[in-house]
């Protein structure tokens, strides 16, 4: 056993033996005599009783007694705070409800801090629990970023967070910052007795008015990193830019079979190609093959513990926060046209009913024959335009055979309930400023369907070949959702005279039937909205539990090892089963590390949507803000007791207040999902279309507000 699993050991020991429903609260001393520890080992049991205060599990009295958290009713979570100055804390256990705290009993926390709470008191008739901020565990990771202010000898930050107050700066700690100025500030004196949190600037970002400072200030926000560390580069300094013929030897050699990528029109790093034949007896034979990053990214090298840190590629507006260095992601692993490449291959048999029949996961080189892009190929398989088949010529045939492959394979998962949300994504255009310059929808076409068709059952091939194998993992599962959400949605659909069967386990074909009968309705959108909001987050996890929107008893990402480390990860595992497979130590190697190399991916994975929608909504509102007295239809998308929000066409979004509602008395029924008249009986209910005007915008608050214009 090495060093790290047997302190793992230990600190479980210990905390099995604290929580004891016969451990009296001890000293750490009477509790080390107890457990027979040895002096040598003193240190390190000192160590472990800090890691568990640290964590929570455990507290230590002012008389320097040890208990177990939930013996003196306190618990570990996330402050999640308020400009009000109140704030809830989300429990780390699983399934308790969120705990409100005032104002009063916050104690210096501040958003996304982790804490110890104590319960004060219990909710009951639907109140949330109240509670107390016993101790802030750790500070909040990521900067805290926002506009400077100054007054007369001190300063102010007006955080970008709105969660997060204001927080006092004396001039000696202002760095020379000026009222506007973009700044990180880092906090010295918690908030108490009615009193601001004070803190020093750490670093000066540019002047809120500068090109590119509000994107920079979200980088530094989520504490993104731009660029990679010395060692990183010292070990790519040692890749070549091409292909050596010893790194060919003892692959599959697939360079004479047509390949080709299908990306965006911007895509730049291609980690997945595809070819299809048919063979005689009829099936197809699709290959996916995708780049073989882990042969650059070697394990427990600068460059795969960074590629850990970073999790995945952060996608921002204006630019792409790679996970690895662009010489590996737009070089030697891009799968560009015309270069040998080293590759993963899952080479599927597939019959005419979808199903996979056969397949084989092998290490191979390949030679992209040609980089298309969706548009173009589009045009072929959907509209055959005569200009791009002539274009495409050598590859149409191709093209048909794979789209024949789609329309099976959407099928097939259409039949078993997989659900399809086709909500439509941002694209943000901005000039070489970055000013923004249009919004619009990204396409969704048949050529983006095809791509990903051929990704899923590929996801789907790798994750059940390698869960029958007992092989140690990194799944991508989602969860049934909850059956008090459900319920929810059923209630609220009944208002559009939707309805779902069942009472509380639910199939997600109900779900996809459901997303069917409204496809087309001018009510789609807002019910497919309310039924994503009913659903689980997806994550990674080291234990497979299917995937409940795509109907899949198997699922994972193996596709974009260049922009998700859990991709690369499993290329490491079965690279390892193909070389004569793991052998007990790597499996008992892979049981222990990978819970929290998933945990961590998902972790990052939503940092990344969080940055990413930050920067989106940034632009947005600068956008919407050079078009105050604008119309524009739009379509009622969520209703609160504070206002009606309307999604227009390019997606951008915003909200009627209720203070704008002037032209009657206005009351809000939740459960009939409306805002109603009283004098002139006028409805707005989810769904419908109405005409709005933007009346104003606040960049500090990231919000746009409508008017209606009828």
């Amino acid at each position: 056993m090495d060093t790290e699993d047997l302190r793992d050991e230990r600190m479980e020991r210990v905390l099995s033996f604290i929580k004891d429903d016969n451990f009296p609260p001890m000293k750490r001393n009477e509790m080390a005599i107890l457990m027979e520890v040895s002096p040598e080992d003193r240190q390190e049991f000192e160590d472990i009783i800090d890691e568990l205060l640290h964590q929570g599990k455990i507290v230590e009295t002012k008389k320097g007694k040890l208990a177990a958290a939930e013996k003196f009713n306190v618990f570990a979570g996330t402050f999640i705070g308020n400009l009000k100055g109140f704030g809830f804390v989300h429990l780390d256990e699983e399934g308790k409800d969120d705990v409100f705290i005032p104002a009063s009993a916050c104690n210096g926390a501040m958003n996304k801090d982790r804490v110890l709470i104590r319960i004060v008191s219990k909710g009951e008739n639907g109140k949330r629990s109240e509670g107390e901020v016993v101790k802030v565990i750790e500070k909040a990771p990521g900067n805290i970023v926002g506009t400077f202010e100054q007054g007369k000898g001190f300063g102010f930050v007006v955080c970008d967070d709105r969660k997060t107050e204001d927080i006092f700066v004396a001039k000696e700690n202002s760095k020379g910052a000026v009222t506007g100025s973009k700044v990180v500030v880092k906090v010295i004196k918690p908030k108490e007795n009615g009193r601001s949190a004070e803190g020093v600037i750490t670093e000066v970002i540019g002047h809120i008015d500068d090109p590119g400072v509000d994107i920079l200030s979200v980088i530094k926000q989520f504490d993104l990193p731009l660029e990679f560390p010395q060692e990183v580069y010292d070990q790519i300094e040692k890749i070549g830019l091409e292909v050596l013929p010893e790194e060919m030897e003892g692959r599959e050699d697939l360079r004479n079979i047509v390949t080709v990528t299908i990306d965006g029109d911007d895509s730049k790093d291609f980690d997945d190609a595809v070819s299809i034949d048919v063979l005689p007896n009829g099936n197809y034979e699709l290959g996916v093959h995708i780049a073989d990053v882990t042969h650059y990214v070697t394990e427990g090298s600068p460059l795969d513990e960074e590629a850990l840190e970073r999790g995945t590629s952060v996608y921002l507006v204006d630019r792409v926060i790679p996970m690895i260095p662009h010489k590996l992601s737009n070089g030697i692993c891009s799968l560009n046209p015309d270069e040998d490449r080293l590759t993963l291959s899952c080479i599927m048999e597939i019959d005419k009913k979808g199903d996979v029949v056969g397949h084989r996961i092998v290490e191979s080189v390949i030679h992209s024959h040609c980089r298309m892009t969706y548009k173009k190929v589009n045009a072929v398989i959907e509209h055959e335009d005569l200009e791009q088949m002539e274009e495409y010529k050598e590859f149409v045939p191709m093209l048909k055979k794979m789209n024949e492959l789609r329309v099976i394979l959407n099928e097939k998962r259409k039949k078993r309930g997989s659900v399809n949300f086709d909500f439509p994504e941002t694209k943000i255009i901005l000039d070489e400023n970055g000013k923004v310059i249009d919004i619009m929808p990204y396409e969704r076409n048949w050529a983006t369907n095809l791509i990903e068709e051929f990704m899923l059952v590929c996801n789907e091939t790798v994750a059940e070949d390698y869960f029958w194998q007992s092989s140690p993992f990194v799944y991508r599962n989602h969860e049934t959702p909850d059956g008090e959400k459900i319920e929810v949605l059923k209630n609220m659909i009944r208002n559009f005279g939707y309805y779902i069967k069942g009472q509380n386990d639910i199939h997600p074909k109900e779900i996809q039937q459901l997303i069917d009968k409204v496809t087309g309705t001018p009510e789609e959108h807002v019910v497919s909205r309310l039924v994503l909001r009913s659903m689980k987050q997806a994550k990674y996890q080291s234990e497979n539990y299917g995937h409940f929107g795509l109907a899949a008893k198997y699922y994972c990402h193996f596709t974009s090892p260049i922009r998700r480390y859990p991709d690369l990860q499993i290329h490491r595992i079965i690279k390892e089963s193909l070389h004569g497979g793991l052998k007990k130590e790597r499996r008992k190697r892979y049981d222990k590390i990978l819970p929290a190399i998933a945990n961590r991916c998902s972790i990052r994975e939503r940092l990344a949507d969080d940055a990413e929608r930050e920067t989106d909504k940034l632009k947005m509102v600068e956008y919407m803000s050079e078009r105050i007295g604008y119309s524009y239809e739009g379509i009622i998308s969520g209703l609160t007791s504070w206002g009606i929000y309307v999604e227009l066409p390019n997606t951008v979004e915003g909200m009627v207040s209720t203070n704008y509602l002037d032209d009657d008395d206005y009351i809000y029924e939740e459960k009939l999902m409306c805002y109603r008249g009283l004098t002139r009986g006028k409805v707005y209910k989810m769904g419908d279309k109405v005409k709005v005007r933007v009346y104003k915008t606040d960049m500090a608050l990231r919000t746009i507000d409508f008017v209606f214009d009828e």
